[in-house]
């Protein structure tokens, strides 16, 4: 239809309709069962939709008012109903870069990886390069780090740098390490290594952390076009996914992207971007010249990093790792530039938000944000701990008193737990992802998935939350049971900890009358499933700003 449609959509209980005249043409959706996200009235037979708003929740009775000659229904039955998905952290247009790019998630063998990329590089001409992958070594026999030796014979002719699907090493081909410059003579920077054979002392190819600048600094920058193409690859993702709000952890260039597509109006998504935290103070001129953007694309944020990753012994501990106890990991950031960096950002006004995977890495960012709150004064700050992966069992009640909030990823627990005690002894591994711990602080958890590190679906999410079972069904009752979520605090934490942790708490979030019209439809009850079987729910209907983005046929 050329104009808007209003929608209503149902579901179980009652939940009283707002008091205005009914209002037509609107959609209704009934026989759902609706759970609202508001937690003094979460259930409801039916939510009315008309623009870009939630124009009324309540019964089927209630709701069916606001027919008009127009209506269209969209039948849920006995399915969920629930505020639009949303995801505290991704790299969103990396992602739709890595649905076009060579997928080294599930490759089980060195040999299987090497296939896999020698398939993709007789698809493009000469002199591309083969980014993304997403590799987990660890899914390998005997869990080896790839070697430039693997791939060179079959990538002669394109430079190859892929990652790690933690983002914090990748491996590149001998052509790529050469444009580089990375030789036998080179050293690695403060917060990066360069893994050498042991024998030669040449480097292997693997790049962890900071040593991998050179390597992209030599990358060919995206056209305007590719990145556009990667974005509208991500959204159509996102939206059969059921998610219609994330946050996008990433740089000018793909904040230029962005604003590209809200200026024709191609967002299906609402995007809040970060940029690095490095770059506070022209962000903060950005936000003097031209505001923050509106309900679609805003910005206000900044991310940083404290440490590296569990999977590449880069995290920052206190203690040294148990199968590398040359190593307690390292600081990407100095403590120095980070305090000074936090300051600034924060005098300005702006939010920040910052990687931290060790325990002393978060602990030291707890002292920051601290020290920020004892200088500055009180203030809605909403200082953010992404990922918040291991932490001593004193630093928990932190996040509550404090007021940081903890950005996590759940499905991360049921990737790492399969070789996390490999690293980390029982003490450190029993404050990895304490969803319940935290919870219980009052501090404001707000769950994503870290696309493309892991699967952008909030329903593998959920049921990684609410079973906390390893993939490789090691841990059948949940790895540390203890802190399992219930299912309703986890979709609190999809939802309404989203909005919170991007100040969009007052317009999407919950399903209630003048919230925006973000909605999604799931094939079955959420809550009449066993936990097990969550992750395997359809999403039927995704809506955002009162739009039908996604539908299953």
């Amino acid at each position: 239809m050329k104009h808007r449609l209003t929608l209503l959509i149902g579901a179980a209980a009652a939940l009283a309709a707002c008091q205005q005249a009914p209002r037509s043409p609107a959609t209704l959706i009934v026989y759902g069962r609706v759970w609202t996200g508001d937690s003094a009235r979460p259930r409801a037979e039916g939510v009315a939709l008309q623009g870009d708003s939630i124009l009324a929740v309540g019964s089927r009775s209630e709701v069916r008012r606001y027919r008009g000659p127009e209506t269209r229904v969209i039948e849920a039955g006995d399915g969920s109903v629930l505020p639009g998905f949303g995801d505290s952290h991704t790299h969103f247009i990396d992602g739709g870069f890595q649905l076009m790019s060579v997928d080294l998630r599930d490759a089980d063998s060195p040999q299987e990886f090497t296939r896999r990329i020698a398939a993709f590089a007789r698809q493009l001409p000469k002199g591309r390069w083969i980014l993304g992958g997403d590799w987990d070594h660890e899914r390998w026999p005997g869990a080896p780090l790839p070697d430039r030796a693997w791939i060179d014979s079959v990538t002669p002719d394109n430079p190859v740098f892929v990652s790690r699907l933690d983002g914090h090493m990748g491996v590149a081909n001998s052509l790529a390490l050469r444009l580089a410059g990375v030789t036998r003579a080179s050293r690695a920077p403060a917060g990066g290594e360069i893994v050498r054979n042991p024998a030669t002392g040449e480097p292997t190819g693997v790049l962890k952390d900071n040593a991998s600048d050179p390597v992209w600094r030599v990358v060919p920058d995206r056209s305007a076009e590719e990145s556009d193409s990667a974005l509208a690859v991500a959204l159509r993702h996102a939206a059969g996914l059921g998610v219609t709000s994330v946050h996008v952890m990433s740089g000018w260039g793909d904040l230029a992207t962005l604003r590209r597509a809200r200026a024709r109006n191609a967002l299906t998504a609402r995007i809040y971007a970060f940029v690095p935290l490095a770059t506070w103070q022209r962000l903060a001129d950005t936000v003097r010249a031209s505001g923050r953007g509106d309900d679609w694309l805003h910005w206000g944020g900044l991310k940083g990093f404290m440490d590296g990753s569990l999977g590449s012994t880069t995290a920052a501990f206190f203690d040294p790792y148990v199968d590398a106890p040359q190593t307690r990991g390292l600081m990407v950031t100095d403590s120095a530039t980070m305090r000074r960096w936090i300051l600034a950002a924060d005098s300005a006004g702006l939010q920040v938000a910052v990687h931290a995977i060790g325990d002393h890495a978060n602990a030291m960012l707890l002292d920051l944000y601290g020290e920020a709150e004892r200088l500055h004064g009180a203030r809605d700050r909403r200082f953010r701990d992404e990922h918040t992966q291991h932490l001593r069992q004193a630093d928990i009640p932190r996040f509550g008193r404090l007021g940081v909030i903890p950005a996590m990823q759940p499905y991360h627990v049921i990737d790492d737990a399969r070789w996390a005690w490999k690293r980390l002894d029982t003490t450190r591994l029993r404050g990895t992802y304490a969803f319940r711990s935290l919870l219980r602080t009052g501090a404001r958890v707000a769950f994503g998935s870290d696309w493309t590190v892991a699967p952008l679906s909030p329903l593998q999410g959920l049921y990684a939350a609410v079973t906390r079972r390893t993939l490789d069904g090691s841990a059948p009752d949940g790895w540390f049971p203890e802190e399992k979520v219930p299912l309703e605090e986890a979709l609190r934490a999809y939802t309404a900890g989203v909005a919170y942790a991007g100040f969009m708490e007052r317009r999407t979030g919950i399903l209630r009358p003048g919230m925006l019209a973000d909605v999604v439809v799931l094939g079955r009850d959420l809550f009449a499933l066993p936990p097990e079987s969550l992750a395997t729910v359809p999403v039927r209907v995704t809506v955002a700003g009162g739009r039908v983005v996604f539908e299953r046929r």
